[in-house]
């Protein structure tokens, strides 16, 4: 379930739309967690569809680490990515600000978050030369994930949290843990040491 504080706005025309904040939205706030409503497919599930609803699903759903799609229920689905996001990744199936997001602006988690398995084409943006996302990005980018992950931790006893009481029950203690300064967090890198 993506935060409250936040709608979905046209981007453009290659783009589409995006998901942006209504409200100010504090660093180390959950901005998306999984939940009982998201859809879980086996690759096979999908093929059986019919091409529109197999297009969507590959289009919008995330392959997890088990290897299933998640296709979000709400419009958390429609969060695009950047070389320059403002949400961090966890292995602990939520999302966090990983600075504050002001009103008005657009959500947007890591490219390299997408491990493809092939080179991938974006569209420029702002304060970047990058248009293109390698297969083994994520070897170069999880040390800052993790960092920011650390730091956003931090601030998740501090700020409001609508989306808490999403978190999966067996990451309850370890994200508690974490956000009381008593654990470190577990690299983003592990996500891809189990493939």
């Amino acid at each position: 379930m993506i935060h409250p504080d936040t709608e979905i706005r046209f981007v453009s025309e290659k783009i589409g739309v995006g998901v942006f904040a209504t409200k100010m939205i504090p660093k180390g706030t959950i901005i998306w967690a999984l939940d009982d409503l998201d859809i879980i497919l086996e690759e096979d599930e999908i093929e059986a569809l019919d091409s529109v609803r197999r297009e969507i699903i590959y289009k919008y759903a995330y392959l997890n680490d088990d290897d299933r799609y998640v296709l979000c229920w709400d419009h958390g689905r429609y969060i695009n990515h950047s070389f320059n996001p403002n949400i961090v990744s966890t292995v602990y199936e939520i999302e966090l600000a990983s600075r504050d997001i002001l009103p008005g602006e657009e959500i947007t988690c890591d490219y390299a978050t997408l491990g493809l398995d092939e080179p991938f084409e974006c569209e420029p943006e702002e304060g970047t030369s990058s248009t293109v996302v390698m297969p083994d990005d994520y070897l170069h980018r999880y040390k800052k994930w993790d960092q920011l992950a650390r730091e956003a931790f931090k601030r998740l006893n501090h700020v409001d949290q609508p989306l808490r009481h999403l978190i999966q029950p067996e990451f309850v203690d370890k994200v508690n843990a974490i956000a009381e300064g008593r654990a470190d967090i577990d690299s983003f890198l592990t996500l891809y040491e189990e493939e």
